[in-house]
């Protein structure tokens, strides 16, 4: 950014010096989260998602995860659209997660495979969208994007790591993702459904005007008027969890003093890192990635490394923004793009292991955060004005985008590990090359019966 405003794009000082302060105030808030969600969010997830899955009545079950999936997702800062109430969308998108969260546990319950799944869910999602408005239909697949943010990443694959003791030592590592994959579809069908009782005509985008600060002063202040917002929202947003995990306390998990004071310290940094981050956010979807990426490391016992997945994400998400230009500059219906997209990445959840596929559509969901709704977003929306375009049908749909190409790129990963993991190496080289005995099960075989037999 500093390279573009001193040479290509030279920008006012005064918008320079936002984005500098926000950076800052990202960095500082970013580590705080991170420490935070290992000490509680993770925690709190696990124990709640075990407690859930031991339940043996659906009928009690089945309304606690719509509860929890409701009630986390309103903690998430990023849904809003155009002449659209905030409290509609949320509540809507809200509703969305938490019906397709029982899903994902009747999933794991059942032991449903999930590229099935996603091939029923998203049949149903472009049968609609072809009786959705035109500027609705992007904000539609945006809105699967912005859902899975800092707040919802972190609790929601915990949960799967809890749900996926459900089937223990019958897939149940892969069955530790896939959550967030489900939870992504249930924001675009309830949009969508929402978009058929909005009239298209309602639907309107006002420009954002950056503010003129003369002095440090005018920006001090500008950024301490943004504050007492983020405070409440983040109260407010982690406040249901809190709850939540104060009443399974109590009835259930009965975690010892000291784990009990960890959780409620990494409560702490989680609130005031998320305070911070959504303060100063301007740039970065690290918190989402990087949850993501030290499980997949975790889980598959260092096969897939977060070296290997953050490269992944990053080509993904770099196509995603070649793509989203291509629609600013042609103006072509999303369509063109989603589908042909989708059926890609459906169709290659039938050549790579499981875990790669569910990997790859909880990546679509955690790369599509704050850093699409806050900076690439306003991104295409800028580059839309300036070739005169319609911000609502050309430029929305970029989260959509960002959300889809991970879903290809991480399943082709899973193709080169799976010819790796085939493919008998030198005998001199064995031990340093291979993939770790431990973690062949999961790359390449089901393993029903917990043999661990190749």
């Amino acid at each position: 950014m500093l390279v573009l405003s001193l040479t290509l794009a030279p920008m006012p000082v005064s918008s320079l010096m936002l984005f500098l302060v926000g950076a800052l105030l990202l960095i500082v808030g970013v580590g705080l989260f991170n420490i935070g969600v290992d000490m509680a969010m993770m925690p709190i997830g696990e124990g709640i998602g075990a407690q859930v899955s031991s339940g043996g009545r659906l009928w009690t079950t089945l309304p606690l995860c719509f509860l929890i999936g409701a009630f986390v997702t309103i903690a998430e800062p990023d849904l809003q659209v155009p002449a659209v109430p905030d409290m509609v969308i949320i509540l809507t998108v809200a509703v969305g997660v938490g019906i397709f969260l029982m899903v994902a546990f009747l999933r794991a319950k059942f032991g449903w495979e999930l590229n099935r799944l996603l091939i029923i869910f998203y049949l149903v999602v472009f049968v609609l969208a072809f009786q959705v408005p035109d500027a609705f239909l992007p904000v539609a697949f945006d809105s699967g994007g912005v859902t899975t943010g800092p707040i919802t990443v972190p609790f929601i694959m915990a949960m799967g790591a809890g749900l996926a003791a459900l089937r223990r030592g019958s897939g149940g590592e892969a069955d530790s993702f896939g959550v967030v994959a489900l939870c992504s579809i249930g924001p675009i069908l309830a949009v969508m459904l929402l978009g058929l009782f909005y009239q298209t005509s309602d639907l309107s985008y006002t420009p954002f005007s950056i503010p003129d600060l003369e002095t440090t002063a005018d920006l001090g202040q500008y950024f301490a008027s943004g504050f007492p917002t983020y405070i409440e929202e983040v109260a407010l947003g982690l406040l249901p969890i809190v709850v939540f995990f104060a009443v399974f306390q109590i009835a259930a998990l009965r975690f010892n003093r000291r784990r009990l004071l960890k959780i409620i310290v990494g409560i702490l940094y989680t609130y005031v890192g998320l305070v911070l981050f959504l303060t100063g956010v301007t740039v970065g979807f690290m918190p989402a990635v990087h949850v993501l990426n030290q499980q997949v490391e975790e889980l598959t016992g260092g096969a897939v490394s977060q070296r290997a997945m953050g490269l992944s994400l990053s080509l993904g998400v770099a196509a995603a923004v070649g793509l989203a230009m291509t629609r600013v500059l042609t103006g072509i219906s999303i369509l063109w793009l989603l589908v042909p997209g989708y059926a890609v990445a459906l169709g290659l959840s039938f050549r790579v292991p499981k875990i790669f596929t569910a990997i790859a559509f909880d990546s679509g969901g955690v790369a599509s955060g704050p850093m699409t709704a806050t900076f690439l977003l306003p991104f295409a929306m800028g580059a839309c004005q300036a070739v005169g375009g319609n911000v609502l049908t050309d430029a929305f749909g970029c989260v959509a985008m960002v959300a889809m190409t991970p879903l290809i790129a991480i399943q082709v990963l899973g193709l080169v590990y799976q010819h790796r993991a085939q493919t008998p190496a030198p005998a001199e080289t064995v031990e340093a090359a291979a993939i770790p005995a431990a973690v062949y099960d999961i790359i390449i075989y089901d393993d029903p019966d917990g043999s661990g037999a190749m």
